[in-house]
């Protein structure tokens, strides 16, 4: 069985851990600089896209209940580092709050890539009970032990298939093309299962790495395809909803535990704000990015999932030592209930 481990960062990121106090209110009563100065990385846009509201969301709650106490410093498009650098990042507390995938952050928690499997869930609304239930939770709390606090989930939603080389109608017609995937067992098992060569190539790479045709393709949500304009080098749009997106929205653990009761409930409840935030741009995009799909690709297909769905059932084994049976079986089990 293949490994798949994380990069490690290559160069020092950002500054040192701010735990003190560096700055108060002056002596008038009136706001001095910020006590806490958090900067926040993730790897798409701000405005529209789906991480970026739910910074703001979570910026402009926390700033505002915190009196200013808290000023959050915004680095959306990688512009602090790339995602599995800012993970490592925030875990040594060079870089205080990023919003990676959990795909991505399965190299550190395995069990994050769970709802990651092909077909595991079919709707938004389970994928949310899950994440809202005693399973959502309990992967959350798993982050402690790896120096971080996973403070939310945040949506991205159900991924769709681009290439520049022919319509997707059945896993068949993936066979020898080369697919980009996040470095997630997982995800990667699955294309391998369709006949797929895999590369992990970063996020911000993924535009110019489709128009030069270093891949023929990717899959993302539409909201992640429109934001990062990859419909100008893909001819051919598959509507295959095979897989769910997720992020965590995550802090330095020693950063939280800085805080006093007061500011951990509101950081808490700025997640909140987030993943709310998160969900309802993803929401209420989707009809939008469909209609749009369907004017700027060549040809949008809406393939009978059933072939794919079989293709894809030897990776649910295949990822087993990874993150363990218990995961999937729970995830399992309750959507069994749910769906009665």
């Amino acid at each position: 069985m293949k490994k798949f481990k994380l990069a490690g960062v290559t160069m020092m990121l950002g500054g040192a851990l701010t735990l003190s106090a560096c700055g108060s209110k002056d002596s008038a009563g009136g706001s001095g600089e910020a006590e806490y100065q958090w900067k926040l990385g993730w790897n798409s846009g701000e405005e529209g896209d789906s991480k970026g509201e739910a910074a703001i969301a979570f910026k402009e709650y926390v700033e505002a209940e915190s009196d200013g106490r808290i000023e959050i410093e915004f680095f959306p498009n990688e512009t602090y580092a790339s995602s599995p650098e800012m993970i490592e990042a925030v875990q040594v507390g060079a870089l205080e709050m990023a919003i990676p995938g959990a795909n991505e952050l399965a190299n550190v928690v395995p069990e994050y890539a769970a709802l990651s499997l092909p077909f595991i869930v079919e709707t938004a609304e389970e994928a949310h009970a899950v994440l809202d239930s005693e399973i959502g939770t309990e992967l959350r709390e798993k982050a402690t032990d790896q120096g971080f606090v996973a403070l939310t989930d945040t949506e991205l939603g159900f991924t769709h298939i681009t290439n520049d080389v022919r319509p997707i109608n059945e896993p068949a017609d993936l066979e020898g093309l080369s697919m980009r995937s996040p470095n997630d067992a997982s995800l990667i098992e699955t294309f391998e299962a369709f006949g797929s060569s895999v590369s992990t190539m970063a996020y911000t790479e993924l535009y110019s790495g489709l128009s030069q045709g270093v891949i023929d393709g990717q899959f993302n949500p539409l909201l992640n395809i429109f934001d990062q304009n990859m419909h100008e080098v893909q001819d051919y749009l598959a509507m295959t909803n095979f897989t769910y997106y997720y992020c965590y929205m995550i802090l330095n653990q020693d950063v939280f535990n800085s805080l006093d009761e007061d500011l951990q409930q509101i950081v808490m409840e700025g997640a909140e704000k987030a993943r709310d935030a998160s969900r309802e741009v993803v929401a209420e995009s989707e009809q939008e990015y469909f209609e749009r799909a369907q004017e700027e690709f060549v040809e949008v297909t809406e393939p009978d999932l059933a072939a794919f769905q079989e293709a894809a059932q030897p990776v649910y084994k295949e990822v087993e030592d990874i993150m363990g049976p218990e995961i999937i079986q729970d995830i399992q089990g309750f959507l069994e209930e749910y769906r009665q």
